[in-house]
């Protein structure tokens, strides 16, 4: 769809040379019959250019694009005007061109909520200077758990204030296709956040949805082009289900900050844990399975409800690799798995491409 609309820009934006080159005499102009003075031809002539440029700039993601198709739409339909008769079917374009800069603006609009709680909760952790990860700190862990923060590389590094994670991978819902996607999320523990972002495509068509938690308070929201809402998910519920998914963000991504005092530990045996992570009285419980290197290989939890039919499943995320990613172990892919009543339904596989810690 982007392809398309960047040549329709740029296809555009030459047909507006043929006013320009109308008015100074350049070839045999058949196309318009009536005449056109020389200033009227330089506006033809900046509308190329604006149509031309805001192609370009949507090429490059450059959401300035916006502004400098309105302005080329504007100047092409006062043109257009001028020249009805020769020129009336340049409408229909403009029109298809306005269209996609509404939707486009709509898409903006929404990822721009995002950013803006990104840059909110960035300047309010700026405050916080990290010290250093030590043994100490690991002693009241239950031993699968400080041997799974010694794996990752974490003791002797600055504790975590907050994440930045870009994931790909692909998504579906029960009985259906897989799509894929790519997500960027930011996380803030000091006050626990989590900030998700993603970009589905489903049938050529980019799908933003933005997870938000904050305060305790979830919401999710996806919609198509940022207008039209497509899951809308908000409530008690959606608390509780986005508090398992933080901590379990906690235990993957960020397992320095599993030395928390608010997390409360039960050993069942030296390869599995039980946890109670409690974030502003929402309670939510998970079992972690460790291996013999000392990895976290799932997390279980039956807290988390499926937006499918609103009902509590057995909730997991079996991790299939590691690697080395900025100086820790973590983990390089994964699932989402339910666990239905008719058997185990693999929703989401993700892989990471990025992630840094302690954001200034």
């Amino acid at each position: 769809m982007k392809v398309l609309l960047v040549l329709l820009l740029f296809l555009h934006g030459l047909i507006h040379l043929i006013g320009f080159a109308k008015a100074f005499h350049f070839g045999n102009i058949t196309q318009l019959k009536f005449e056109i003075s020389k200033p009227i031809g330089l506006l033809w002539l900046l509308s190329a250019l604006l149509f031309i440029s805001s192609g370009f700039l949507l090429f490059l993601s450059n959401n300035v694009w916006l502004l400098t198709a309105i302005i080329a739409l504007l100047l092409s339909q006062f043109l257009i005007f001028k020249s009805w008769k020769d020129a009336k079917y340049g409408a229909l374009i403009n029109f298809t061109i306005l269209i996609a800069v509404i939707l486009s603006y709509g898409s903006y609009r929404f990822e721009n909520e995002y950013i803006n709680d990104v840059k909110a909760n960035l300047k309010s952790s700026k405050n916080f200077t990290p010290e250093l990860l030590t043994e100490a700190d690991l002693k009241p862990l239950p031993l699968p758990v400080q041997k799974y923060l010694r794996y990752c590389g974490v003791v002797n590094k600055p504790k975590i204030k907050s994440m930045k994670v870009v994931f790909e991978g692909e998504m579906r819902d029960k009985g259906k296709d897989y799509f894929s996607f790519r997500s960027e999320q930011y996380n803030f523990f000091e006050k626990p956040t989590r900030l998700f972002f993603m970009k589905a495509k489903m049938f050529g068509i980019t799908v933003p949805g933005y997870h938000k938690y904050s305060d305790a308070k979830a919401a999710m929201n996806i919609k198509l082009f940022g207008i039209f809402p497509i899951v809308s998910q908000s409530g008690s519920v959606m608390n509780q289900t986005e508090t398992v998914t933080l901590f379990n963000d906690m235990c993957l991504l960020a397992p320095a900050t599993l030395i928390d005092k608010i997390i409360k530990w039960e050993l069942i045996d030296n390869k599995s844990v039980k946890a109670i992570f409690i974030n502003n009285k929402i309670k939510v419980t998970a079992k972690l399975y460790f291996n013999d290197k000392g990895q976290l290989a799932n997390f279980i939890s039956n807290d988390r409800t499926a937006v499918a039919d609103g009902k509590k499943y057995p909730f997991s995320t079996p991790v299939l690799s590691y690697k080395n990613n900025n100086g820790f172990r973590l983990m390089s892919s994964g699932e989402a798995v339910w666990r239905y009543p008719d058997g185990k339904f693999t929703y989401g596989k993700f892989h990471l491409k990025k992630i840094h810690y302690n954001l200034d």
